[in-house]
């Protein structure tokens, strides 16, 4: 399938680590020039010698916070230098604070919400102009199963990435004039980084809930990144494409494995 990316230009922020990092390898696998930024600078040195060493050499990587705006701006600008333009920008960086909800302080609130919304916003207030004036693009926010369905203990994770599947649904109607598509992707339970605790201490329990009977990998989230930023997904826009296993399609997951169990 001729997905039409190469020589393409994707900023992923939040990409040296987890979902972004696999999106990165698979998006220059297809032959574009792939910026990202991260917090660690151990993270974007790893994951510069690991492109490199894998031969790619149409990357970019800076230590980078992206509630930073003016560094995001920056950023940006000098991706502009280095690659001519930029044609895919993904929202992917974000983090996650679980507790009660009376014990959250006001501080915690704002880094949940700076980082996990408000930087949202910011970034595509500052993309969106370059891809407006070159009439082409795609954003594309990584939300959460949370926007769907919220989990106690983690209130304002959920209030942040239901703000940014509105979003993906309001900024596609005003983009689609210019030709800029904007998507979201509900990742389901997904072994990374940010679920590692969960996962730890309730990993049986969270795979009763998915279909397809295992959690998901950074792996499974790259390939329908890349193809919802193809010219493969030309007429799609406007929605959150659910990267789950299944997760809660039906109440009783765990049905057709015991039926399973039972013809055999």
């Amino acid at each position: 399938m001729r997905l039409g990316l190469e020589g393409k230009t994707v900023i992923i922020t939040g990409g040296a680590g987890g979902i972004g990092k696999e999106a990165a390898k698979a998006f220059l696998r297809e032959g574009a020039a792939v910026a990202v930024f991260a917090r660690t600078k151990e993270k974007v040195d790893n994951f510069l010698r690991e492109m490199h060493g894998q031969g790619f050499q149409k990357v970019y990587g800076e230590v980078l916070d992206v509630t930073d705006q003016e560094g995001v701006r920056c950023f940006l600008e000098t991706v502009c230098q280095e690659f001519g333009t930029v044609d895919v920008w993904i929202n992917n960086a974000g983090i996650a604070i679980d507790k009660p909800f009376l014990e959250y302080t006001e501080n915690e609130w704002d880094t949940i919400m700076n980082t996990d919304l408000k930087a949202v916003w910011n970034c595509i207030r500052l993309v969106a102009p370059i891809m407006m004036k070159q009439e082409r693009g795609v954003i594309i926010n990584i939300s959460s199963f949370a926007s769907k369905i919220p989990s106690a203990g983690g209130a304002i994770y959920g209030a942040a990435k239901s703000g940014v599947s509105s979003l993906t649904r309001t900024l596609a109607a005003e983009l689609a004039p210019y030709h800029i598509r904007v998507l979201g992707v509900v990742p389901g339970m997904i072994d990374t980084e940010i679920s590692k605790a969960n996962i730890e201490e309730n990993g049986e329990q969270l795979v009763q809930n998915v279909s397809l009977g295992r959690l998901g990998t950074a792996e499974d989230l790259a390939g329908p990144i890349v193809f919802l930023a193809s010219e493969q997904a030309e007429y799609m826009s406007g929605f959150d494409l659910e990267v789950t296993g299944g997760k809660f399609a039906v109440q009783n997951t765990r049905w057709a494995w015991k039926a399973k169990e039972s013809l055999i």
